[in-house]
């Protein structure tokens, strides 16, 4: 299933209110994590990117790329959408790195490209895992490392619908993920942990670990609602990937 199309199309609708409503938040510090802004600097996923070669899989307004920019990576920003990498261009100030229009599925990179490929619930998140994870690696030089976040299958399989809220109830069958309708004919992608392991190993990855960030207690999520509040305290809302190309 081609959803380049739509995903295009629906992040484009949706950048502006996106930015206004996230932007406050994971622009003001960086090198913050997944729904709950986890600092790196606990969970010490990325490590030390100074003279490193970086690409991030679909970059939004890129605080990101910004924050690695400042810490001395030469920084490529791939995102699907104009809209987002219009506002990746106007919130850079004079520290310029480039911005490249793509999908995570079909990189417009030559191998052995970078030295480390990330993304926060970007491009494998909106992109199928099965293409897009060998594509990583294609643009990955030996040695090079793949780090990623993404939503659990835990909070997937307990989202409400109906309610528009993350429960303690199961309410999609857990052997059933796979493609997630987000309206419009847009798609996002939700692997169970043997699918992204499957997925990783497939495409000759090492997996070095797998870090399931797990906020303080009271910490808000800033993206969903869920019921009780901590759930995030409780079971992992996201799987955090560090592995590499041998």
């Amino acid at each position: 299933m081609d959803s380049v199309p739509a995903n295009r199309r629906l992040w484009n609708r949706i950048s502006n209110a996106y930015q206004d409503k996230h932007d406050p938040r994971i622009g003001a510090t960086p090198r913050l994590w997944g729904m709950y802004s986890i600092p790196d600097a606990r969970l010490r996923a990325l490590g030390d990117v100074t003279g490193k070669r970086v690409l991030e899989l679909g970059c939004g307004a890129g605080q990101w790329s910004r924050a690695l920019a400042a810490e001395g990576a030469a920084v490529v920003g791939l995102d699907l959408s104009e809209a987002q990498l219009a506002a990746a261009a106007r919130a850079m100030g004079q520290a310029r790195h480039p911005l490249v229009q793509g999908a995570a599925e079909r990189l417009p990179f030559a191998a052995d490209s970078f030295d480390l490929v990330f993304c926060d619930f970007g491009g494998l998140s909106w992109a199928p895992p099965h293409l897009a994870v060998p594509e990583a690696v294609r643009v990955l030089a030996r040695g090079g490392r793949l780090v990623f976040n993404v939503a659990s299958p835990w909070f997937e399989v307990c989202y409400d619908e109906a309610a528009g809220r993350v429960t303690t109830t199961l309410q999609r069958d857990y052997f059933g993920l796979g493609t997630v309708a987000e309206g419009d004919g847009a798609t996002s992608y939700q692997l169970t942990y043997g699918g992204w392991v499957k997925v990783l190993r497939g495409a000759g990855l090492v997996i070095d670990d797998l870090i399931e960030p797990r906020p303080e207690p009271g910490t808000p999520n800033g993206y969903n609602e869920t019921d009780p509040p901590d759930w995030g305290h409780r079971w992992p809302a996201e799987l955090l990937w560090v592995t590499r190309k041998p």
